[in-house]
């Protein structure tokens, strides 16, 4: 029997570590992640169970990779279905209801996720998160933006409070509120992306009701405006 070529290496590498990823969020969905181990996650993947630490450092970031692979997939998928667009707030509408669907679809998953990142780890450097990132950043860019590098870490945080607050043990904010308030300051269309039924919240102003939405890069610079900047006093009182 002849050897393998490094191509076809490669593409079984490839699919055994999407196996570990798609085995991770299924357990730690159906179980939470103290109760999953990682042999838990081999056995469930056909792996052996030394093939993660190959892959993988520790189950921390093991779990960030498959929930990125996960966020990737589920933005992929709620860009590009039919009837497919290129206007760019059809394309930020979709985004924010992907991410705050994901959240309401995987309640343990996401916040075990958000836990995770508010520890010492941080976010992940995997070509997960990196496929993450580049759909966002396209995202911001089909928006209108003039400057991604500032307005796409605005969206990303936006998304993350967004994720908490839907997920906040004992205190949650309604999903239809969190979208209005998204939604308003980007300027967009209720009626655009996937709505939930009901209509807006009372009191929100939106297009579907008359009122005209802001341009992309004035909705962009209003968004970045009422992020709260730390004053001078509390920059230098903090260092």
């Amino acid at each position: 029997m002849s050897p393998r070529s490094a191509s076809v290496n490669e593409e079984l590498r490839r699919r055994s570590r999407e196996r570990l990823l798609e085995a991770t969020v299924e357990l730690v969905s159906e179980r939470g992640y103290e109760a999953t181990t990682l042999g838990d996650i081999a056995e469930r993947a056909g792996s052996a169970r030394g093939l993660i630490s190959y892959y993988f450092p520790g189950k921390r970031q093991l779990l960030q990779s498959a929930v990125h692979r996960l966020m990737h997939l589920t933005l992929e998928e709620a860009l590009e279905r039919e009837p497919r667009t290129e206007d760019g707030r059809e394309r930020l509408a979709r985004a924010i209801d992907a991410i705050l669907g994901l959240a309401m679809a995987r309640p343990v998953l996401m916040r075990t996720h958000m836990a995770g990142i508010l520890q010492a780890e941080g976010f992940v450097q995997c070509p997960e998160q990196q496929r993450l990132a580049f759909l966002l950043r396209d995202t911001v860019t089909r928006y209108g933006s003039e400057d991604v590098d500032a307005d796409y870490p605005l969206l990303r945080a936006l998304l993350m409070g967004a994720v908490v607050a839907v997920l906040l043990p004992g205190a949650p904010m309604p999903v239809a509120r969190l979208r209005a308030e998204l939604f308003h300051r980007y300027g967009l269309d209720w009626e655009q992306g996937m709505p939930p039924g009901g209509g807006p919240p009372d009191g929100m102003p939106f297009t579907a009701s008359g009122l005209p939405a802001l341009p992309a890069p004035a909705a962009l610079s209003t968004a970045r405006d009422r992020v709260p900047r730390q004053s001078s006093t509390s920059s230098k009182s903090s260092k």
